[in-house]
């Protein structure tokens, strides 16, 4: 019997599927809406203060909720439910999550107040006070290549399903399909920038979250089960593993997974322009330790939620025969795309709008913030433009917005080279470059917060910062070779930070005077 009653039931039904005009179609509706907010927001203040800090009143709450549709990303929204039906995998993504969480509460009780007392627009300026000019664009100089390739990776995975579900059907290419997404992107964030971000992230993570729990709701109607029907069903199928203990050399051990967590998230978020732009938007510590210790709650439950989604759409796709989709070009499962594709073609038309609001959202809601954060740190970083008087200044809102232009395009340049090599699932993927690239950022804020006797050899540090991801990779590359049957995962950006802090130690002095932030 179904509990929901007949009236409600969303079911197989072919005729009402999403067509690629309806899909087309409900983007551009919701792209407009945004283009709405976007000139409503900016039409009477579109300076750098608004830009780059909001300024500085953004409200918690909204930044708190925001941030979450930020942090997950398509790549949440789609790659983790569908590593769920790897027996290694199930919901062992919950043990990093955890660890996610613990360093959210580091980064709001030790990063936060650090950065709300030297009073900061772009978080690097600590490295330039406490290292030098050197370190400091450095510092910004890993960000922008560290969030520039993030970012593509997680817009590469929405636009796969936009050119496989839409525009395939309408012959238009690959590189077509991403060029018109970073125009849209680009069309609401160029003019209010983190303003603007605050409010339409907010809208995101609405449209968001209700899809994890509508898509619930969908699949188990498609199945015939209450709530609580699924949650047995869940629990007592090969999807639902949550703790792993048994091998440690595994990548999915306990205690690397933990580990790996608090410090992708430290560097990841705590050292990274983008979620750090918008607490710094608040206008007190305490509103944005707040809005950090909020995130975390909500953040933790939403991941519950979507692993949950995975192990039913894998039960969901086992009873109804449902193989896992492939690569049209290499022939390779892809377990990103089961979701979409049981979606749109395995679903009634409700569902499917529910999950495509929710991809959208969850997929733009990141690209416009780190599109924001990437021009914010170039012209603070690069420019100057923090220092620069007069910023309602024609030429200086010119600059900006061509410097925001160069970054669309470089998305653009990096998502094409990486539809060319991609061989794997993009979450993966996503964890493993952030552990090279986000790195020697770790190495050089513990080494500028825990050696405060010392200072470096400013003009080295670049080298330092090349050689460790040099060095991890060989070391990640060799494992077997060096370590037996050991595999590196999420855990190899500690292994990283902690060659860079060595680094710095070896290119070290005592500082003329202790200075303590």
């Amino acid at each position: 019997m179904n509990p929901f009653g007949k009236n409600l039931y969303f079911g197989l039904n072919k005729a009402t599927q999403m067509t690629p005009f309806n899909i087309l179609l409900l983007i551009l509706v919701y792209f407009g809406i945004l283009l709405f907010i976007s000139h409503s927001v900016s039409k009477k203040n579109n300076n750098n203060a608004a830009f780059f800090k909001a300024n500085k009143n953004s409200k918690w709450y909204l930044v708190a909720f925001g941030m979450v549709g930020t942090a997950l990303s398509g790549v949440t929204f789609i790659s983790v439910p569908g590593e769920v039906g790897s027996p290694d995998m199930q919901f062992k993504y919950f043990q990093f999550v955890l660890g996610n969480a613990i360093g959210f509460i580091f980064i709001a009780k030790v990063l936060l107040p650090l950065y709300y007392r030297m009073n900061l627009t772009s978080i690097y300026s600590y490295i330039e006070k406490r290292l030098g000019i050197v370190s400091y664009k450095t510092a910004a100089t890993i960000f922008l290549i560290s969030r520039t390739i993030g970012s593509s990776f997680r817009l590469y995975l929405v636009v796969i399903v936009l050119q496989r579900y839409v525009f395939d059907f309408y012959q238009i290419p690959f590189a077509v399909t991403v060029l018109i997404s970073l125009a849209l992107i680009f069309s609401y964030t160029y003019r209010g920038g983190l303003k603007t971000i605050i409010i339409t992230d907010t809208l995101q993570t609405f449209f968001l979250v209700s899809s994890v729990f509508l898509t619930l709701f969908f699949v188990c109607q498609s199945l015939h089960l209450s709530v609580f029907e699924a949650f047995e069903q869940m629990k007592n199928s090969n999807y639902s593993k949550v703790f792993f203990f048994d091998d440690f050399t595994k990548g999915n051990y306990f205690w690397k997974q933990i580990l790996g967590g608090i410090f992708v998230t430290i560097a990841m978020v705590g050292l990274d322009q983008d979620l750090m732009q918008k607490n710094l938007s608040c206008a007190t510590i305490g509103e944005a330790q707040k809005n950090m210790f909020t995130f975390t709650g909500i953040f933790v439950i939403i991941n519950i939620f979507f692993l949950s989604v995975g192990a039913l759409l894998y039960i969901f796709a086992e009873k109804e025969g449902i193989a896992i989709p492939t690569d049209l070009i290499t022939g390779k499962p892809r377990t990103d795309l089961l979701f979409p594709e049981i979606a749109f073609h395995h679903l009634n038309i409700i569902p499917s709008i529910v999950f495509l609001l929710g991809l959208t959202a969850a997929t733009f809601a990141t690209t416009d913030s780190a599109l924001t954060a990437l021009t914010t740190s170039f012209c603070v970083d690069f420019l100057g433009m923090d220092k620069t008087e007069n910023e309602n200044k024609t030429n200086v809102v010119r600059t900006r917005h061509l410097v925001h232009i160069s970054f669309s395009l470089l998305l653009f340049l990096v998502i094409i080279i990486f539809n060319t090599i991609n061989d794997s699932s993009v979450v993966s993927m996503i964890f493993k470059i952030a552990s090279y690239t986000y790195g020697p950022l770790l190495g050089l804020y513990a080494f500028g917060l825990l050696m405060q006797s010392k200072t470096v050899h400013d003009k080295f540090v670049p080298i330092i910062c090349v050689l460790s991801p040099a060095i991890c990779f060989l070391i990640s590359r060799y494992s077997s070779v060096l370590f037996g049957d050991y595999v590196f995962d999420n855990e190899l950006i500690i292994v990283n930070g902690l060659i860079t802090f060595l680094g710095l130690l070896l290119i070290s002095k005592p500082a003329k005077t202790t200075t303590r932030f």
